[in-house]
């Protein structure tokens, strides 16, 4: 037991103090707990970096994930650059004991339309696998560094 509750427990209940998940202070618990109506899908969103390498090319990968899932759900982000017709739109996809990456095309050229990254989880934290272009996966290998 703590110090604090050492000394709250010998005075007598004084009135509950509620904070919701942003500080704010609330009066009941309930409301503490509610989910809330005003936190948009970005509220639950965080940026990853990610690097694919195989050996002619590098693409700079910004995933968008959510972070309170596991393997976490890719939600958006971009591949901007090492890739033709970058920027790319990241669709979908997870990261976690494996990856997939699933992009369309958003940038000009003559290039494929979509782009899907597969592969497993290495230590140091690093992705290996294979991707490919307009529904294959398995066309090239690389490593995708996590950077984040």
């Amino acid at each position: 037991m703590t110090t604090q509750a050492r000394k709250q427990k010998g005075q007598s209940r004084g009135e509950h103090r509620f904070h919701n998940p942003q500080g704010a202070e609330v009066k009941t618990r309930d409301e503490a707990f509610a989910a809330q109506q005003d936190v948009s899908a970005e509220a639950v969103t965080v940026e990853c970096k990610l690097q694919l390498n195989n050996g002619a090319v590098t693409f700079a990968i910004t995933a968008k994930v959510n972070p309170n899932t596991h393997p976490y759900v890719v939600t958006g982000g971009q591949i901007t650059s090492g890739i033709c017709g970058a920027p790319w739109d990241i669709t979908g996809g997870f990261i976690g004991d494996t990856l997939r990456l699933d992009a369309k095309r958003s940038g000009q050229g003559s290039c494929a339309n979509t782009i899907t990254v597969v592969g497993e989880y290495q230590n140091p934290p690093a992705y290996r696998g294979t991707y490919g272009f307009d529904g294959a996966s398995s066309s090239f290998k690389h490593t995708t560094r996590y950077l984040c």
